[in-house]
């Protein structure tokens, strides 16, 4: 069980630096600015349960831009250890299969956080906004599930 467990955020873990590499790839490439989404739901969620976020003005973005970051890595570890108990338990997809399941579960945990926060609202997106969400969420899953299913033994 420990073995799943660590796998898993391993899994979380690579997956979550794939994705932010392509999304990283993405604003080079597009010239496009960093989404200040991740910020906006922290300042949401500190808010609604009644956290203060110290500090004013740029110190205190700067500070909601980092919680709203570790927020996603937390996501994308958490996610990589939910798919690495279901592997566990005999849930095995071939690679595709299970790197699409992977990738969408980790979008929706995401966009779905991000609209119930009234953050952002998905019926509104541009092709290209998708492309943005949904290309690095599809390596997120590429790369997790790899590392889940991949050889036990290296």
């Amino acid at each position: 069980m420990m073995h799943s467990l660590l796998r898993g955020a391993a899994a979380g873990a690579a997956g979550t630096t794939a994705l932010d590499a392509a999304a990283y790839a993405d604003m080079a490439l597009r010239g496009r600015p960093a989404s200040d989404v991740p910020a906006q739901a922290a300042d949401r969620l500190t808010e609604d349960v009644g956290l203060r976020v110290g500090g004013t003005g740029e110190t205190r973005g700067n500070r909601l831009s980092g919680i709203g970051a570790l927020s996603g890595i937390g996501v994308g570890v958490a996610t990589g250890v939910v798919v690495s108990l279901a592997h566990r338990v005999g849930l095995r997809l071939p690679w595709w299969a299970g790197s699409l399941v992977t990738g969408v579960l980790a979008m929706a945990a995401t966009d779905a956080s991000l609209t119930r926060l009234g953050v952002t609202d998905p019926t509104t997106w541009s092709p290209k906004d998708w492309a943005s969400d949904v290309v690095p969420h599809l390596v997120f899953g590429a790369v997790t599930y790899g590392v889940v299913a991949g050889e036990r033994r290296c």
